[in-house]
Order: C-alpha cells, then structure tokens, then sequence
C-alpha cells in the first residue's frame, strides 16, 4: 500500500527511497508525494518482472536461435538460462529446464490467456502450479532480462505447499 503507516511510506521517508513498484498493477509511484510515475524507462522493469509473448513471437521460438544480451552484458540464448540453486534444488532445476524446452508444452505456458480462466474448485491451490510454471517459463524465455539467468524460487515454493512438503527446496530428491 501507499498510505501513511504502509511499509513503502515510511520507507520512502526514512531512507529516501521514493519510486515504488505496485507488483499487481505494474504501476510505479513516487512516495511519499503519492503520485503514479508515468515513463517509458521503466516498461523494461515490468517486462522482466511479467513478460509477455504474441503467438507470432512463440510460432518463431524455434525458427531463430537468437542470442539476447542481458543488462550486465552477458550474453544467453532464451530458453537456455541458468536457474539459481537456492539450497538443493538443483535435481528440481535440471527437470524444469528440461520441462521448459518441450514445444507444445512451453507454447502452452507463455501465453497466459491459455490457462487463467481455467475452471476451479474453491480452495484449490494445485492451480498455484499451473500459475508459478508459466512465469517461470516465461521468464526463461524472455528475451530482455536482465541476467542470463533467473530464479526458480516461486515454483519450487508452490511445489513444497501443493506437495504436502513431500518435495523441498532444501533437501535433496530424485
């Protein structure tokens, strides 16, 4: 939130800290003045955090390998970026990027519309995996990041809640 008492607020004022970023509308404010921050800078910030693809983008994925350079210079091949090991989850990792590169598979989940209308249960948090698998391949996927990898952490949090912590990210599995 942007009120007088939210967190943001007193931060702003406490370490000058004023451009925040509201994660569910994409939208930047600057705190405490509290108004909305309009500029085409920052869409590279909100593409990385939400990445979208056209089905003309997604058709082409496996026409041209295309190198993309990441802000820190580095170059990667979307698709083929590192995923951060968090504790010891690098069995959970290798089977993700193998997931990620499964056509029909990763076609499905870079066009969100494909999935957020499914039908649901009330309660029904297995759909927290449908969710968290395609930002994570969207992610993979984009083409603007800014490092040639990114992290696995909210799918493999939704794998330990929607598992019953049978799978953890800080424990070895097969």
């Amino acid at each position: 939130g942007r009120g007088l008492k939210s967190h943001a607020y007193i931060h702003s004022v406490q370490f000058s800290h004023h451009v925040f970023l509201n994660l569910h509308t994409l939208k930047f404010y600057c705190l405490p003045d509290n108004y909305e921050i309009i500029d085409s800078s920052l869409e590279d910030i909100t593409y990385v955090l939400k990445p979208t693809f056209t089905a003309q983008q997604i058709a082409n994925l496996d026409k041209q390998a295309k190198l993309s350079r990441a802000y820190d210079g580095t170059t990667y091949l979307p698709g083929i970026v590192g995923l951060n090991n968090i504790k010891a989850n690098d069995y959970a990792n290798a089977v993700l990027q193998a997931l990620s590169n499964v056509p029909p598979l990763r076609n499905y989940f870079l066009e969100e519309e494909n999935y957020r209308s499914i039908q649901r249960p009330p309660g029904d948090i297995m759909f927290l995996l449908v969710q968290r698998f395609g930002e994570l391949m969207r992610k993979l996927w984009n083409p603007r990041n800014f490092k040639a990898h990114v992290s696995p952490h909210e799918m493999l949090q939704a794998v330990v809640l929607c598992s019953k912590k049978n799978f953890q990210i800080t424990k070895q599995g097969e």
